[in-house]
């Protein structure tokens, strides 16, 4: 008979958006430094840049609605798939990536760089990155990816018995919902005994801005919807100093979290220009430049409260990208275990809350594998008023990597 291919990779990213709570050091806060990266980890934070702008551009232009993607947890998770192939299967992710063939090794060092520095960089942040690969009961993965993906990813490496569909599910899905502080309680329904294992990424981000909204300035205002209609939403407010610049196609604000080594870029486009347009900007344009070019103004500033819940898959969109090797039988992933075919599904889910206090966030990635059975700038003051659709991105200062992207585009409520 047909074998038939069911496979899993759900990344989840969740956005939300919390007031003070005792997780955050809220004492002295810490001085702001740069990741200290290597010449090479540098080229590896541009690459990845790219890869976050192309993979919010692909996103952007499939999907109509809003959304919010995790670039970063992206890259982790195809870091520990990166690990696990070989031969043109490895060379289509790196070059996916945007690294060069055979890096594998120095994605690795790039990935533990991060890991050890951007939970650190911020006391008014908590930041954390959980990794984890589970394998069906019964079947191994090869002792040096085991070793391999523990010392670079961290990744805890264990067995269950995925043909106990419900109750494995539900430890899987238990992980995910402690690696995000319970902002992504599940990704499974079950697991698939097809599946030689689960490889699961979890990206958890919460911050306050350092220039907080007085929710008393909070009030009902117009919004332009994408397709020429207006309603209302609640419009957040202030009156202070932002790092801001401009080009042709829309204006952009820098909104700082913390001791600022966190940044939150909103894209508002002008005119006629779209979001579209504002997300594939920096898949031409330098986001380092940009960043740099930014100057401070006093900033008249209208941003809206708003929540967004998004799920996309990701097989079409990533083998576009350059990897579709990966997804069928003939895919290599000799080097993670003798019994792996390829992978299965790929998707992101997330949910994203800002209000006037700061920002939360998580994304979980994960991913099954098969069993082998067969500018310038304008003199002050700048009116910024976010009553339109807009981009954002969320960023580490120093490097610009990008943690999580989104669009936000007023959607109206359906009506009951």
């Amino acid at each position: 008979g047909k074998t038939t291919m069911k496979a899993l990779f759900p990344i989840a990213a969740v956005l939300l958006l919390a007031a003070c709570t005792p997780d955050i050091d809220l004492e002295e806060g810490k001085p702001l430094k740069p990741l200290t990266l290597t010449t090479k980890q540098q080229t590896f934070v541009d690459a990845g840049n790219d890869f976050s702008f192309r993979f919010l551009d692909e996103v952007e232009a499939v999907t109509g609605e809003d959304y919010v993607i995790s670039p970063l947890s992206m890259q982790f998770l195809l870091g520990m798939i990166l690990d696990g192939a070989k031969g043109a299967t490895a060379d289509e992710i790196c070059a996916t990536l945007g690294y060069g063939e055979g890096e594998a090794a120095e994605v690795d060092a790039y990935a533990r760089t991060m890991l050890d520095q951007l939970p650190a960089m911020d006391n008014k942040t908590k930041l954390t990155m959980a990794n984890a690969i589970i394998v069906d009961q019964g079947f191994t993965l090869n002792d040096s990816y085991s070793s391999n993906v523990r010392e670079f990813y961290d990744a805890e490496v264990s067995n269950l018995p995925f043909s106990d569909r419900e109750g494995s599910a539900a430890i899987i899905n238990k992980w995910c919902s402690d690696h995000t502080e319970g902002l992504i309680p599940k990704i499974l329904d079950e697991t698939d005994p097809d599946m030689l294992a689960y490889l699961l990424n979890a990206l958890y981000f919460k911050s306050q801005w350092r220039s907080k909204f007085d929710v008393a300035a909070t009030s009902e205002e117009k919004f332009s919807y994408s397709d020429g209609s207006t309603g209302s939403v609640k419009m957040m407010r202030q009156y202070t100093n932002f790092s801001y610049a401009e080009t042709d196609w829309f204006q952009a604000v820098n909104l700082p979290y913390g001791n600022g080594a966190f940044v939150m870029t909103v894209l508002l486009p002008k005119g006629k220009f779209t979001t579209e347009q504002a997300a594939r900007y920096f898949c031409k344009n330098s986001w380092s430049d940009f960043r740099n070019s930014m100057m401070t103004c006093s900033v008249d500033l209208w941003l809206p409260r708003f929540e967004t819940a998004f799920g996309i898959r990701l097989n079409d969109l990533l083998s576009k990208m350059g990897m579709p090797l990966a997804f069928i039988p003939e895919a290599d992933f000799s080097q993670m275990s003798p019994y792996a075919l390829c992978l299965s599904f790929v998707r992101q889910d997330a949910v994203i809350k800002v209000d006037e206090e700061g920002t939360e966030a998580a994304a979980v990635s994960s991913a099954g594998v098969y069993k082998n059975t067969s500018v310038g700038n304008e003199a002050p003051p700048v009116i910024f008023h976010a009553d339109h659709p807009f981009v954002y991105i969320i960023s580490e200062q120093s490097s610009g990597a990008v943690l999580f992207a989104g669009k936000y585009g007023g959607k109206k409520k359906v009506q009951k």
